[in-house]
């Protein structure tokens, strides 16, 4: 039975009972606690956590998920998969633990032809909580199990909880016996690679008031209502329906390894530590393709940098298993050639994704021939050395130099029988790389306890919002916190929040920066800072306190600064018709990958894998301003999220949507049609202007567009015309003619900068002859030590050069030449082939003179470099030259 036919059967056995269908969320769900969603009850949290209100009794769903922390063990055994699928049907208050079993053996037992999965009833063995007779009783009755196929384990296995105070209950894992090839009989508790778990059923039944660890909990009290939380994992399932032996060899990822085996030559099963490699192909590729069909790119930090790991790993396991040309165009599309079954967006979006994926693999074939030659020099020099760790200096320099990211380093170290200073590593990345700014929105309560907001909601109801309709509200308080806990009041020059029953402001989403305004009272004002909704329905105002004391009770009057309004709808919309020009001009894959815009000023960040072209930029600022000159007309209405797509309304990744109700806005029709919830002006030529004013990298596979809009789009224009003004006057010059008179005038200033070169050169080579002949006599050596000050190393080289020719072959020489400039000092040995026979060599005095010039450096015994940066001890390393001298030819 094929992976996307199990997928069918869970989901319509449990529509059949009732259930709404969830789609999948995206991989990037809205949490500040997860990097990628990692269980199918995640994009639920908010209604097992109690801070939102279900909108079904019953949900099914195939969730997309991601796991990070097994990447090391991918390949190595049967059940480590980057990306895989969690099938899971959920109860919110309504049937609890007899029909989440009942759902679930009518599922795995019940026959193919009727819709079931079909597995041998003899095979099911199940573990609960021994405390929990009831879903032991359950089985019993329900499925007939024996009680020698009902093992009994404690909390660390059969408990649930979140890791922290909230909801918990116990669970009950279902196992499928695979046979005695496997491993020893005696159920789940004797051993779990013989039986497999494929299912997890979680009854939420009690409050926990603290968490200590998976088994160490206080239970406060029963949960006010009692809900179900199951999970299936779909590759699991159908390694076991299909016959094989593992996940790599499902249907929807067994196809990259026969493609990875006809393109290296090898055989799958010939060996192990191949098949580990074709296992981490399979398993990558596939994962690399849903992340970034969900908007990920490559990069640095966060999830980038899962996918660029991802991604690296499998290009690399192809050259180990000997493939060294481009991969990735080769395997991707055969994983996308599967995975579009069960998510046909990945085929419609497959242009961008490949692009994506194939730059970074460009990319890091150039990381990899350099790399790879300095980490071999390295290896072999700790060798040499007698050591077996690789200094956290030389791993930081293959991290900063080469783009060599720390895990591969340690992989091949590894390979190479060698260790890595993983701590000294990780102490220079400390000290070089700038802390990210934390999230904005983590700023502002998204890690804090909700409870306080949850129970105002609860109290009150949802604020009424009337960001859309007007800029002003007769209102008053619901509640006044300070410190996040609940004030009686708040004094002048406080800084607290205020919820109100309604608001005109606009809370910052979508990319939208919050509204600016004030909030008076009778004998009072306040400064409202910022504006967020820390849980769904409810509006929290930051504010200041400037006159007066803010006293609950008061009659409040809101109102938002109309002028900050104007300026953010201005820029909001600006941002959709710089996306709408930025497709029409690149392509429909030119895709917003993320947003802000405040009044006059907009960013928008969008996946492309080149810098654009002042061409291409000037023609986005064409076609945006096009757009404005046309008074195109802005409209939004609400429609469900599948109308949306039909009607080809763009969702961006990462963003959560409601099912059931989408706010679209449309710029001229389809020209522009977004799901979006910000302020908007009602007509394109509102925004007034749009000047673009930078392109940049973001990341990896990820561009930067910044502009002005409005009287800041006027403004940048104006101080433009200024500064061309000035020149135009210094240069006494009409404005067309600006550019050729500045090339022109860099171009003779760097003609002057050569002649000045030329001239400085000549002088210190005209100084050659004087030294040559001054040459100092050391036991019929002719020795020259000179001291050059603002000289580079280049400089010194060619003065050493010429000093030694001119000393002639007839008898032996010697040249030290030391120059200083910048601070730095640079020395440059050279030997004629006279000294070399009286055992003299370049390289000998270099490593002479460089301790004590606060460097070192080496090279070949006729001519040797090296650099230093004590500048105080230059004469004395020339002091030292003669004495090297003496003491070589005489044999001391």
């Amino acid at each position: 039975m094929e992976t996307a036919e199990i997928r069918r059967r869970f989901v319509a056995h449990f529509e059949r009972h009732a259930h709404t269908v969830v789609p999948s969320a995206s991989l990037l769900l809205d949490d500040p606690n997860l990097l990628f969603v990692n269980a199918g009850m995640v994009p639920f949290k908010p209604y097992f956590l109690g801070q939102e209100t279900a909108p079904y009794d019953r949900a099914v769903s195939v969730q997309k998920c991601v796991r990070t922390l097994d990447i090391e063990e991918v390949g190595k055994t049967t059940r480590h998969g980057t990306f895989f699928q969690m099938c899971g049907n959920f109860s919110f208050g309504d049937y609890f633990k007899e029909g989440a079993i009942r759902f679930a053996w009518e599922l795995i037992t019940g026959s193919v032809a009727d819709g079931g999965l079909g597995f041998d009833p003899e095979k099911i063995w199940v573990t609960v909580l021994p405390s929990d007779t009831e879903a032991k009783e359950l089985w019993r009755s329900i499925a007939g199990l024996p009680d020698e196929r009902i093992q009994e384990r404690g909390l660390k296995d059969n408990y649930w909880n979140m890791g922290v105070p909230g909801p918990g209950g116990p669970c009950s894992e279902i196992y499928i016996d695979r046979g005695p090839e496997y491993g020893p009989d005696g159920g789940p508790n004797a051993d779990e690679d013989r039986f497999l778990e494929i299912w997890n059923l979680v009854f939420m039944q009690e409050s926990l008031s603290a968490v200590r660890a998976k088994d160490d909990f206080d239970v406060e009290g029963p949960l006010p209502a009692q809900n179900i939380d199951t999970g299936m994992g779909l590759e699991r399932v159908a390694y076991l329906l299909q016959g094989k032996q593992n996940m790599y060899e499902i249907d929807e990822v067994f196809p990259v390894i026969q493609r990875a085996s006809e393109l290296t030559g090898r055989s799958y099963g010939a060996n192990e530590q191949d098949d580990v490699r074709f296992r981490v192909v399979a398993d990558h590729v596939r994962s690399a393709l849903m992340l970034i069909g969900d908007g990920v790119t490559p990069g640095n930090e966060g999830r980038g940098y899962v996918l660029r790991r991802l991604l690296r790993r499998a290009v690399r396991s192809m050259r180990l298993l000997g493939f060294e040309d481009r991969a990735l165009p080769e395997l991707l599309p055969v994983s996308m050639s599967k995975m579009k079954v069960s998510y046909p967006e990945l085929e419609s979006d497959f242009e961008r994704i490949s692009r994506v994926a194939y730059a970074e693999e460009d990319a890091f074939r150039k990381t990899l021939a350099a790399g790879t030659q300095i980490f071999d020099q390295a290896a072999e020099e700790v060798r040499s050395s007698g050591s077996t760790t690789l200094a956290g200096a030389k791993a930081f320099a293959l991290h900063d130099t080469y783009g060599f990211p720390i895990d591969l380093t340690l992989e091949m170290a590894s390979e190479a029988g060698l260790q890595v200073d993983e701590s000294g590593f990780r102490a220079l990345m400390t000290e070089q790389r700038e802390r990210a700014k934390a999230d904005a929105r983590a700023k502002k309560g998204q890690h804090a306890d909700t409870g306080v907001y949850r129970g105002i909601l609860d109290a009150h109801g949802p604020t009424e919002w009337l960001a859309y309709e007007t800029l002003e509200t007769e209102s008053r308080a619901l509640a006044v916190l300070r410190s996040g806990e609940r004030a009686s009041a708040l004094a002048e020059g406080e800084v607290g929040e205020l919820v109100l029953d309604r608001t005109p402001f606009y809370a910052e989403s979508g990319g939208q920066a919050a509204d600016a305004g004030v909030i008076e009272f009778d004998g009072g004002k306040l400064e409202v800072l910022d504006v967020q909704r820390p849980v769904r329905g409810l509006v929290v105002h930051q504010v200041r306190v400037l006159e007066g004391e803010l006293d609950p009770a008061r009659a409040l009057h809101a109102k938002v600064d109309a002028e900050w309004r104007t300026g953010a709808r201005q820029a909001h919309s600006g941002t959709h018709v710089v996306h709408a020009a930025l497709r029409q001009v690149l392509g429909p894959t030119a895709l917003q990958a993320g947003s802000y815009n405040r009044p006059g000023y907009l960013r928008l960040d969008f996946g492309w894998t080149q810098g654009l072209t002042p061409g291409q930029l000037h023609d986005i600022e064409h076609v945006s301003n096009e757009a404005l000159r046309a008074d195109l007309p802005v409209g939004w209405q609400y429609m469900t999220l599948a109308e949306a797509k039909e009607w080809g309304a763009i969702a961006l990744f990462g963003e959560t949507y409601d099912d059931t109700k989408v706010r679209v806005v449309e710029i001229g029709g389809p020209w522009s049609r977004e799901l979006c919830g910000g302020t908007h002006v009602e007509h394109s030529s509102q925004i007034g202007t749009l000047v673009v004013t930078g392109e940049s990298s973001v990341g990896s596979g990820n561009r930067r567009i910044e502009a002005f809009t409005g009287l800041e789009g006027f403004a940048y224009l104006a101080r433009e015309r200024d500064v061309v003004g000035q020149l135009t006057g210094l240069l006494k010059a009409q404005p067309d003619d600006l550019v050729g008179r500045v090339s022109e005038l860099v171009d003779r200033l760097k003609a002057a900068e050569k002649e000045v070169e030329k001239a400085r050169l000549a002088q210190i080579l005209a100084a050659a002859g004087e030294l040559a002949a001054g040459a100092q006599d050391v036991d019929g050596v002719a020795v020259v030590a000179h001291r050059v000050d603002g000289a580079g190393g280049g400089d010194v080289r060619t003065l050493a050069m010429d000093i030694r020719s001119r000393l002639g072959a007839g008898r032996p020489a010697v040249v030290v030449v030391i120059g200083v400039a910048d601070g730095k000092v640079s020395v440059v040995a050279a030997t004629n082939e006279a000294a070399r026979e009286r055992g003299l060599s370049a390289n000998g005095l270099v490593r002479a003179v460089g301790p004590l010039l606060g460097g070192k450096g080496g090279g070949k015994d006729d001519v040797a470099q090296g650099g230093g940066t004590d500048t105080s001890r230059v004469d004395e390393a020339l002091g030292v030259v003669a004495a090297d001298v003496a003491r070589t030819v005489s044999g001391a």
